[in-house]
């Protein structure tokens, strides 16, 4: 057989007196003709997600190219009728569209068919149908409940009886995920006492008194949904038999209803399954899974056993502390009979498993094989399956039953055989073999090629193959060609077949050779041929020498301080590039600087106890590799008395040797270590040439080494100095070297950072970062510039540009791409191939306005503008975005006064709608659209306008209780601030009541799931807008959590500064106060849920805070407010003539004397002391409001809801004021109205004594 190697593809080539299996490797034999083969194709049971398209895979190949077509349910799917479907170019992939057709409409049975000239192939029939899941999914989210919404009572149950808990989860396909949890979301424990059944039930022995609770959960887990629904909690109370009595004796007159003896101690019975034994079938190769629950008292232990042999102990395991016998991949040797066994002390009990083992249809030896044939030879093509029961196979041709074919006298059928004889050119064609019993089928394609090709040999000509002397070699030679060519090798000048010891011949051409030596180098020729003609191919083979280590690392003992050297000298193949690497306990090396690899040796100073261990050095190659190894054993140093630590001496006698253009040899003497050993080496340099005076640090080396070898610049008058390093410190310098000049050279690098850019429209300024003098090479440094415009086929144009880093180019058109290159020259040569950088000339500003400028209100506060993008050589500039203006031209409720404040909208890149957020509702707004690039903002869009829809008003602005009475009140208010419509009347709220301080109700919007899935972040359209007040940001939000604020910091703020929150108390809009002007802000929105819930952020928001000087106006200088002082004098001058002339008549108020003559007994005067009420007694009379009806079962009847002020006045005539106040009887509210409307009084009094439903109409 032929098989893939390297970037060959090699073919398999099954050599027999009949069959050849032999596929045509279209990849490479291009033009030769091959029948349809299925190379993809959607699973025969595919569940689909009906919230997304419908894409059903089906690929081929073949010469030509096969056409495609499809049934559904048996009849022809006409896909050109169905405007929901398209079919995939140059594939036979349906993708169904299911946006305007549900996705249940296309359940069926599919099957996919493609065909060439040379035959038909199909695949196997592919089940379309949506998960129940789904359908469960779209249920919740229109708030039906997963479980029917069944009262489940509370459990109450004597201690150490059984119990189940049923949890009965909804079908699904596939079948949900059972567990139980609580109401904190733990799942609850389970044991040999308490477990769950493979049904989703929580079985229970024996209960106790801990197992009492209520909250027993049952949750499913649908895997294709990815949601998570809950059963109702289920409660529990488990009682002893004096707590039972005790309980029930309250209800019934206090008799003993459980007189019997507590629960005793009982042997195991079986809760599942029942009875003395069952049976179990199932499929070979599936998982087997039997389960044994009991119920008694102690807990019984379950065991398990098979009768008719051993359990398959690789193949299984326990579950559910031993309840649950599991085994995986099941095989007919798992039949027979399994017996689990529940044992206390008190007695056992057994059950027996009877598993019977079935198997659908599988192949025996593989699918039928593609066969390629000559005219005139033999071959097979077989079907062989097996299956319990055994299944019927049966033949097609080209997708027609074979006895329906063509007869064709070089073919004969015989069960899972055909066989061809003599077979002639055009009896290509495509077989399918369909095998099928009870439990699936099997259905394969195989096609049979006539073909009369010369031989060709696909590996490629002249390949090298390299292997190690005394490894085996493999040369390959792939071929092709029908009839099947046979394969000879020869060597070098060809005297004879390569056909015997030491090579080996293999069928699919490969030569081998078992043992490589250097003579079975040379140059091989492989030679297929057949009756059609003959092919010759070369290949190489090299041999080369092994890896080997000749002087091996040592065993060491060293002193903790000391330095040690491991050697690890090798010998290689001259041709092959060899790597060094180094191990610790056969690990990788430590990140230690003490740690110094070398090519041939380790090096490890100031040795520690860590760093004993096994040492291994391995040389690898790109054909071998060599390894040895050995060990380190560190031990204490021997004491010494008074041991003194300092740095070291300076070293000296430094000398420069084998001295070249760019580098030299540096040795020196190193000085008296004084017992610390030295760790490095500083080498350091000084340029006299252009920087005297000033050492820089050139390299490092180990403390071990006495020499370097320093890689030098040109253009520089070196000298050098080497300080040595202990753990005490640095030495002094040595003394300076002798100067080394290197002589000068054209530069070796180009400046970087090369950029272009434009400050005007006509101009372009070409930047980089110069060379210092250490990188110019020589002197006289100076830099070629060139620029060229790139979309026009132009020279470059060059100017020669000395000490500076710009060239502005002038009279260049607005905004152009251009092509940009500086080189660096000096009097010694030209630097490198200098790379493209590219630029564009100067912007300017944008000479069109959008188009087709649209806005669609979406609702009272958020409307979408719409606009078609500028072109982009109108733009002329880098596009920034769009900026929206608008702002409210007047309000469409006469009472608000005109206002006008612009607000801006930036919509980044190159967008062609936005949201225009926090509108106000009911009024007029104008708004235009620009463009912006980097120069400024284009022209106008001709401004229009649109009306906001009316929205929610807001609350009135104050409510005032007046001339209040016994049983009379007058209310007062005024109309809301932000009337947002025209208003249409007033709801109030009453509630008697305490004289506690009252706070506003406020309901919770209802909680609604969305309508489709959405995004992993819960914000969308994000946006800000600056106002007067400061920035606006707006979004939309639609996650579960409640804890919602915006956060804010100072972009490029110094340290760690803390984000700044700002709660948004349910809006989608909010005004960031107390800002400062001038500069910008980062802003995000958080999401917060559950403590061990991820915060959710949105994407940041960059707000620029635009600085305003201040306006300062002195108030005392306003005519204005001198007008309302004078008023405010003249009306207190009145209220004092008032009060005085009172004040001399004297008498009692009219109201005072009907407050008198009407006195309630049970009214009691308010307290002078803390100036609260006295108590109040409602234990007799409860009055109702006069005029108003109580109906006879004690509750006052609503109309919509609410009461009606007209039920509450003095016989059906209370009114509103002209000024909206209400004058009306109040009285105590009666005892059979708080009791049916008990369950309302949880909300928060209102102002006014709190308030029930009142409605009035303006």
């Amino acid at each position: 057989m032929m098989e893939r190697r390297m970037d060959t593809a090699l073919l398999v080539l099954l050599m027999g007196h009949l069959a050849a299996a032999l596929e045509v490797p279209l990849d490479l034999l291009e033009e030769l003709p091959q029948p349809p083969t299925i190379t993809q194709q959607s699973p025969k049971d595919y569940i689909i997600d009906p919230r997304e398209n419908i894409v059903i895979h089906c690929d081929a190949k073949g010469k030509p190219h096969p056409s495609f077509s499809w049934t559904r349910n048996g009849t022809h799917f006409d896909i050109d009728e169905d405007v929901n479907v398209v079919m995939r170019p140059h594939s036979g992939t349906l993708v169904v569209d299911i946006s305007r057709e549900k996705a249940d409409h296309y359940e069926g049975v599919y099957q996919c068919t493609a065909r060439n000239k040379h035959g038909t192939a199909v695949s196997h029939n592919i089940v379309i149908r949506q998960s129940i899941a789904f359908s469960i999914l779209r249920a919740l989210l229109k708030g039906s409940p997963l479980w029917s919404k069944e009262r489940i009572k509370q459990i109450v149950v004597q201690e150490g009886v059984s119990l189940v808990l049923p949890c009965r989860p909804p079908a699904g396909l596939p079948p949900p995920i059972i567990f139980w949890m609580d109401n904190n979301f733990q799942r609850l424990p389970q044991s040999s006492r308490v477990s769950q059944s493979l049904n989703g039930d929580l079985y229970f022995s024996n209960v106790l008194r801990e197992d009492s609770r209520n909250d027993y959960i049952c949750y499913a887990r649908f895997p294709h949904t990815q949601t998570i629904q809950q059963k109702q909690p289920i409660t529990v109370k488990v009682l002893n038999l004096e707590a039972i009595n005790d309980t029930m004796a309250a209800f019934y007159n206090e008799t003993d209803l459980f007189s019997e003896d507590p629960v005793d101690e009982r042997k195991p019975t079986f809760l599942i399954p029942s009875g003395s034994s069952s049976s179990h079938t199932v499929l070979r190769g599936q998982v087997l899974e039997m389960e044994c629950i009991a119920e008694g008292l102690p807990t019984p232990e379950i065991s398990w056993i098979k009768l008719s042999g051993d359990l398959p102990t690789q193949r299984m395991s326990y579950l559910y502390y031993q309840k649950n016998l599991r085994i995986v991949n099941v095989s007919a040797s798992d039949a027979g009979d399994y017996r689990c066994s529940a044992k206390n002390m008190l007695g056992s009990v057994h059950h027996t498993i009877h598993v019977s083992v079935k198997a659908s249809p599988y192949w025996i030896g593989g699918a039928p094989r593609n066969l390629v044939l000559a005219p005139g030879e033999n071959g097979v093509l077989t079907c062989r399956a097996s299956g319990t029961p055994k299944p019927s196979i049966t033949w097609a041709m080209n997708g027609i039953p074979i006895a329906n074919s063509p007869k064709d006298l070089s073919r004969k059928v015989e069960e899972d055989t055909i066989i061809f004889t003599d077979i002639q050119m055009g009896s290509s064609a495509v077989y399918q073999c369909n095998v099928s019993n009870d439990h699936g089928y099997l259905m394969a394609n195989a096609f049979v090629n006539v073909l009369s090709e010369p031989p060709r040999v696909l590996t490629p000509a002249n390949k090298v193959y390299q292997v190690i002397k005394n490894h085996r070699a493999r040369i390959d030679c792939a071929f092709f060609g029908s009839p099947i060519p046979k394969i000879t090798w020869f060597k070098d000048s060809r005297s004879s077949t390569l056909d015997g010891d030491p090579y080996i011949q293999h069928d699919n051409g490969t030569l081998e050779i078992h043992t490589a030596q250097a003579r079975n180098s040379g140059k091989y020729t492989c030679a297929a041929r057949n009756m059609l003609g003959i092919y010759e191919n070369h290949v190489y083979l090299e041999v080369k020498e092994p890896t080997r280590i000749l002087k091996q690392p040592e065993y060491k003992v060293v002193q903790r301080g000391r330095s040690v050297v491991f050697e690890c000298k090798v010998k290689h193949d001259p041709t092959l590039v060899p790597t060094m690497t180094w191990l610790k306990d056969d690990g990788e090396l430590p990140d230690d600087e003490r740690l110094i690899v070398d090519s041939d040796s380790l090096t490890i100073t100031d040795v520690t106890e860590s760093d004993g261990g096994v040492y291994t050095c391995i040389m690898n190659t790109t054909l071998d590799h060599d390894s040895a190894s050995a060990e380190l054993t560190v031990v204490e140093a021997t004491p010494t008395p008074a041991v003194v630590y300092e740095r070291p001496d300076p070293p000296t006698d430094l000398e420069l040797t084998d001295q070249k253009k760019r580098s030299v040899q540096l040795t020196w003497t190193p000085g008296d270590e004084h017992n610390s050993p030295i760790q490095k080496f500083l080498i350091q340099y000084d340029d006299s040439l252009h920087h005297r005076g000033h050492w820089h640090n050139l390299t490092e080396v180990p403390g071990t080494r006495t020499t370097a070898h320093l890689k030098l610049s040109p253009y520089v008058h070196y000298t050098f100095r080497v300080l040595a390093l202990n753990a005490m410190g640095f030495s002094r310098p040595s003394f300076p070297s002798r100067m080394f000049k290197t002589e000068a050279a054209a530069p070796d690098e180009n400046p970087k950072d090369v950029e272009g850019f434009g400050t005007e429209h006509d101009n372009l300024v070409i930047s980089w970062k110069p060379l210092t003098g250490l990188q110019s090479n020589g002197p006289g440094l100076r830099y070629r510039v060139m620029w060229r415009q790139k979309a026009v086929e132009s020279d470059w144009t060059t100017v020669t540009v000395s000490n500076n880093s710009r060239f502005v180019v002038s009279g260049t058109p607005t905004f152009v791409p251009y092509e940009l290159k500086v080189q660096a020259v000096n009097d010694h040569g030209v630097g490198p191939e200098p790379a493209i950088a590219r630029g564009y000339s100067g912007e300017d500003l944008p000479v069109a306005a959008p188009e087709n400028v649209q806005v669609v209100v979406l609702n009272s506060t958020l409307a979408e503008v719409h606009w078609d993008p500028v072109p982009h050589k109108l733009i002329r500039g880098h596009l920034k975005g769009y900026k929206v203006y608008y702002w409210k031209e007047r309000s469409l409720h006469k009472h608000n006064p005109y206002h006008m404040e612009k607000l801006i909208l930036m919509f980044s890149g190159n967008h062609s709608h936005g949201m225009v957020p926090g509108l106000h509702p009911f009024s007029v707004y104008s708004f235009n659209v620009r463009v912006y690039n980097g120069k400024g903002e284009g022209p106008v869009s001709p401004t229009q306008q649109f009306d906001t829809p009316e929205g929610v008003p807001g609350a009135p602005t104050s409510l005032i209780v007046t001339n209040s009475n016994l049983d009379t009140l007058t209310l007062e208010w005024s109309p809301p601030h932000d009337r947002k419509g025209r208003i249409t009347g007033y709801t109030l709220k009453y509630q008697p009541g305490s004289t506690q301080s009252s706070h506003p109700l406020a309901q919770p919007p209802p909680h609604r799931l969305p309508d489709e899935a959405l995004p992993v972040s819960p914000f969308g359209n994000v946006s800000s807008s600056v106002g007067e007040d400061g920035p606006l940001i707006s979004w939309e939000y639609w996650g579960p959590e409640k804890n919602v604020y915006v956060e804010y910091m100072v972009e490029n703020s110094e340290g760690e500064q803390e984000w700044q929150k700002e709660p948004v108390n349910g809006s989608q809009n909010v005004v960031l106060k107390g800002l400062k002007g001038g500069l910008s802000y980062r802003v995000r929105l958080v999401a917060k849920g559950h403590h061990d819930q991820p915060l959710h952020h949105s994407e940041e928001l960059l707000v620029t805070v635009p600085a305003v000087a201040s306006r300062q106006v002195d108030i005392a200088t306003q005519g204005w407010f001198i007008g309302l002082m004078c008023a405010i004098a003249l009306l207190i001058l009145i209220l004092l003539i008032i009060c005085f002339i009172q004040r001399n008549k004297g008498g009692k108020y009219p109201v005072k004397e009907k407050e008198d003559a009407h006195t309630d007994p049970e009214f009691q005067p308010m307290k002078e002391d803390d100036c609260t009420f006295g108590e109040y007694s409602d234990n007799e009379d409860h009055k109702p409001l006069k005029g108003s009806r109580t109906p006879s079962n004690g509750t006052v009847k609503r109309d919509d809801s609410d009461d009606s002020l007209v039920d509450y006045g003095e016989g059906g005539d209370g009114q509103f004021n002209e000024d909206g106040s209400f004058i009306g009887q109040y009285s105590g509210k009666s005892g059979s109205r708080d009791t049916a409307e008990g369950h309302e009084s949880s909300e928060a009094p209102s102002p006014i004594n709190t308030m029930n439903s009142l409605n009035s109409f303006v």
